[in-house]
């Protein structure tokens, strides 16, 4: 790109001056050289409380080293260098940004988050070539309207100023894709927002708007709606047409009522956690086709809907900190991977199943389901190689619910007649509870590609082969210990771990981090002697349960707070 744009049939020195050399250490001249060639520079984290006029004018003015050596080869040619168009000065002391910034109208980045600007220069309205501004973490408190000529941004982040209002005219941003005003002082948005038709992420949390303007419909392409942490009441209908909508956060709010989506067949997440609302109908699931998280917790339901196995794409469910007392058994029909339900008064579900997590309370469920199939007398069979209190397998159980049964047997060895009656049936869940086990059946490994779900809890096992490790699709295991497994940390698939009631006297918190995926990690009733601060960093976990060991820190009332306040409480307590 031509460095003479604009200034055509000059003589090629005329109108430029020699290069400053007012930028000090603060900007060396070969960031300034290489920022020619390339066309971006990055001043980010250099303590700058302005910007130096050389970084303005590096488009303008002659660079020093032509004044140096005039004998510039073809490709040094500093009349033929680049125009800046990516301009980075994150991280800084700015207090203001002078009209000079008119200078770079090539600018197609402009990122300036994380200063102290308390406004912005009239002249940002000709940053016309303009596509992404980052003013983030800044202090403003109003936007200039001469911000709505940007007409060729496509992303506006303002998150964490002091804004309390959006300047008329916003709407003609009309190719802006995502926008975040989260963490600001927003009482309203303004209904011309309907006009911003190419908006894909809209991000107005942590505000303090009271509602929506139904006109918020009419942004047909939105994809993502962040509302949490406001002081919304209800929501417009019209937000029920609003066909691409796949994310919905409206956490934290004073919400009553669950709205409904008709029209919403791509919501896969709505997140509606911290509200106030009492009642969950059929009317707000049935459209709810391809949705995998619904997020209820902390509200006040007091009961589930037998609809809600209409969500046949769920997958995580958290209905913690409600009223429900009790669950439809067909809830165990859905593949959830996930079922929060800590903080209820259940009745018909003992606490002792709830702990045991997800796969175990589906099971539970499932197992109060009317059975039309095989009756239990026929679906036992018995071998002649055992006595027969050892070899009952419930084939009815590994036809319909796809679990592989033999627990509560009191056997040192699992027959071979129980993998043989498998045949060619999946299995999800294996449960050899209860048993003499010394170790993990090695025949087990045959179903490494089926099988989620592992209880082996009430053995004597005293050692885990890295077979285990083999089973491809392991979310949940229950076993029974006196030191954890190593190769428990290795199982990166897994979603729970139940080891309470051993004598586990320590974990590792740096492994337990790297186990992205577990989220249930119950701890009570063991040897615990001390808590690791480091356990805080397992920011995933959902649930953690640490009753009943002999530590003294955390004291029960932090326990009593729930997982979240226990994990902030651990990580306020490491050593910095």
């Amino acid at each position: 790109m031509s460095r003479l744009k604009g200034v055509a049939g000059r003589d090629p020195r005329a109108g430029f001056r020699a290069e400053r050399g007012d930028c000090g250490a603060s900007v060396p001249q070969g960031l300034l050289k290489a920022a020619r060639k390339s066309g971006q520079l990055n001043l980010s984290g250099r303590n700058l409380s302005e910007v130096p006029q050389c970084v303005w004018r590096i488009n303008v003015d002659i660079p020093e080293e032509a004044n140096q050596n005039l004998s510039f080869s073809a490709t040094e040619r500093w009349w033929e260098q680049t125009d800046l168009t990516k301009l980075i000065i994150s991280n800084n002391k700015l207090q203001s940004l002078t009209d000079d910034l008119r200078l770079l109208p090539a600018l197609t980045v402009l990122d300036i988050h994380d200063n102290q600007l308390t406004s912005l220069p009239s002249a940002i309205r000709e940053l016309e070539n303009l596509q992404k501004l980052n003013v983030s973490h800044n202090k403003l408190k109003i936007l200039p309207e001469e911000i709505t000529n940007l007409r060729n941004l496509k992303g506006l982040y303002l998150q964490h100023n002091e804004l309390t209002s959006i300047p008329e005219g916003f709407e003609q941003l009309f190719n802006l894709e995502d926008l975040d005003l989260s963490n600001n002082c927003l009482t309203t948005v303004p209904a011309s927002f309907s006009s911003l038709s190419s908006l894909v992420r809209l991000n107005l949390s942590s505000n303090q708007l009271k509602n929506l303007p139904a006109e918020i419909s009419g942004m047909k392409r939105l994809k993502h709606l962040d509302c949490n942490s406001n002081l919304l009441e209800s929501i417009p209908s019209e937000l029920a047409g609003m066909e691409s909508l796949e994310l919905l956060y409206l956490r934290r709010n004073k919400l009553r009522f669950l709205p409904e989506f008709p029209s919403c067949k791509l919501l896969k997440e709505l997140h509606l956690g911290e509200n106030q609302i009492e009642m969950l109908g059929a009317e707000h699931l049935k459209h709810l086709n391809s949705i995998l998280v619904l997020d209820l917790r902390d509200n006040k339901l007091k009961s589930v809907p037998d609809e809600i196995t209409l969500l046949q794409s769920l997958e995580r469910l958290d209905l913690s900190n409600n009223d429900i007392s009790s669950l439809p058994y067909s809830l165990g029909k859905l593949h959830l991977k996930f079922l929060a339900l800590e903080g209820n008064p259940m009745r018909t579900i003992r606490r002792e199943i709830i702990n045991k997590g997800t796969q175990e309370v589906l099971k539970y469920l499932r197992s109060k389901i009317k059975d039309d199939g095989p009756s239990q007398s026929d679906s036992v069979i018995e071998t002649a190689m055992t006595l027969p209190s050892e070899s009952r397998v419930n084939v009815h159980a590994i036809i319909t619910l796809k679990i592989l049964d033999y627990s509560d047997k009191q056997t040192t060895l699992i027959p071979d007649e129980v993998f043989d009656a498998v045949k060619s049936n999946i299995i999800t869940s294996i449960n050899f509870s209860k048993n003499q086990l010394c170790e993990i059946p090695k025949r087990i490994i045959e179903l490494k590609e089926m099988v989620s779900d592992v209880n082996l809890g009430f053995n004597k096992l005293s050692l885990i082969s890295l077979e285990l490790c083999m089973l491809q699709k392991l979310t949940f295991l229950d076993l029974r210990f006196k030191i954890l497994p190593e190769v428990l940390y290795r199982i990166s698939t897994l979603e729970t771990i139940l080891i309470s009631n051993n004598q586990v006297g320590s974990v590792n918190p740096e492994k337990l981090k790297i186990m992205e995926n577990l989220v249930t990690l119950d701890l009570q009733n063991n040897d615990l002697l001390q808590i690791p601060p480091e356990l805080g960093n397992c920011v995933n976990l959902r649930t953690l349960l640490l009753d009943g060991n002999p530590f003294r820190v955390p004291r029960a009332a932090i326990l009593m707070k729930g997982t979240a306040a226990i994990l902030e409480y651990l990580r306020d307590r490491i050593p910095t």
